[in-house]
């Protein structure tokens, strides 16, 4: 399923990328063929045709002199030629450095004239193109007016366009180059990238799965209890109730450890909701913190745990304090299951910069090295073979953790086996 997710965002993401390429070197090669075209366009000028005459009993004789012409370039350029012909085509004068055969410039005069419309030719291994244009004569009289005198004569312009269409054909050739390159490059970030996205889905997925398997495993335990005790009290139906206090006890513990598990799931998906929005007002978290050690009074004397604290008082924050307070709570109550008998307990609470770090430190078993990723782990439990004596499912440091981070804090833990377990969690003021 995630595979085919994966694939999909990546045919995407390179349809999308190759449109945008193709539009790209197509836009760049058009723009470079339609400049191309215009110089070739603006060499084969059909004003090559004009011819300027200027005529007047009263006026000096000058010599007919051709507007626009080429033929003072003509004397050693090889990449410019021209024919004049008359009405039929027929080859009248030949303007060229070449030194072409005259098969090769008749050949030339009649592919132009049979196609006027203009195109190219292929003359000795080059390509050349041409353009027709009529000749004209421009003429000024002694008066001043003018006009122009069109002759049945035409001249046909060729022009060496071989390095253009070379110049053309290797820049496409870069363009299909360097865009396959990059499609590729693009296709291998794309896949690091995917396989990134797609990560975090697969962990949430597995971890769903996971965690609906160990719920649901969770809740067949107290639900076998209370269906084993509700058979023994049928069996003995005609005892009294006082007779059969143990089975009512044990399918009362049943109910008493599911609705803990309940609870604990709602808490977590409360805790979870994007949409909840957390109560953020100033408050003393040093007086919170005083008012959970109180409450966990009773159940340090019980075990015998010797308590040191070091809390900087009056530390003023501005955050949910029903929350944060929760949070200690669960990290009380976790250190107090997990310490050995007449252990330790160090708390502090300090004010560094622009935020508090609180810290509980426990004696005890400690947690093992390959474990402590897991810890924050929904139904993640250090002793899985004492769990449900100390009536824990693993949910209340996922819960803490959710929490500080929705906050906008940072949760961790240390621990030496055989020697302490420290939780630290960071807010800002």
């Amino acid at each position: 399923m995630f595979r085919k997710l994966r694939n999909r965002f990546l045919i995407l993401n390179m349809s999308i990328t190759s449109l945008m390429m193709l539009v790209a070197f197509a836009a760049i090669y058009f723009l470079t063929y339609s400049n191309t075209q215009a110089e070739i366009q603006k060499t084969l000028n059909p004003s090559s045709g004009m011819v300027l005459s200027i005529k007047g009993p009263d006026l000096p004789k000058e010599p007919n002199k051709e507007i626009g012409s080429t033929a003072q370039v003509f004397s050693g350029d090889s990449s410019l030629f021209e024919i004049d012909v008359d009405a039929h085509g027929k080859i009248l004068n030949i303007n060229s450095s070449l030194g072409l055969s005259d098969e090769e410039y008749k050949k030339a005069a009649e592919t132009a004239w049979n196609n006027k419309q203009g195109g190219s030719i292929t003359l000795e291994g080059r390509q050349w193109q041409y353009a027709i244009s009529q000749m004209k004569e421009q003429v000024i009289q002694a008066n001043g007016q003018q006009y122009t005198v069109t002759e049945n004569q035409y001249r046909i312009m060729y022009l060496d366009v071989t390095e253009s269409y070379k110049s053309l054909f290797e820049l496409l050739a870069r363009l299909i180059i360097v865009g396959s390159f990059m499609l590729i490059v693009i296709f291998v970030i794309s896949l690091y990238f995917a396989n990134r996205a797609i990560k975090p889905i697969t962990e949430t997925w597995e971890k769903q799965k996971q965690f609906i398997a160990n719920a649901s495993h969770e809740l067949k335990t107290p639900l076998s209890i209370i269906n084993a005790n509700y058979d023994a009290l049928l069996v003995n139906q005609e005892e009294t109730i006082k007779s059969q206090m143990k089975w009512l006890d044990y399918i009362k513990i049943g109910t008493d450890r599911m609705t803990k598990l309940i609870n604990d799931l709602l808490s977590l998906a409360k805790v979870e909701d994007a949409n909840f929005a957390e109560d953020k007002i100033p408050f003393n978290m040093s007086d919170a913190i005083n008012d959970v050690i109180l409450s966990m009074e009773a159940l340090m004397i019980e075990k015998g745990i010797k308590l040191s604290q070091s809390i900087e008082p009056d530390i003023i924050i501005k955050s949910d304090s029903e929350r944060v307070k929760r949070v200690v709570t669960i990290l009380f109550e976790n250190a107090v299951k997990y310490t050995n008998e007449k252990g330790q307990i160090a708390i502090s609470l300090i004010k560094s910069k622009h935020q508090v770090i609180y810290s509980i430190k426990n004696s005890g078993k400690g947690i093992a090295k390959e474990d402590l990723p897991k810890v924050f782990d929904r139904f993640y439990r250090a002793d899985p073979s004492r769990t449900h004596d100390r009536g824990s499912y693993g949910l209340g440091l996922s819960i803490a953790k959710t929490i500080i981070n929705n906050l906008g804090g940072e949760i961790n833990v240390s621990s030496v086996e055989n020697e302490y377990t420290t939780f630290t969690f960071t807010l800002g003021l």
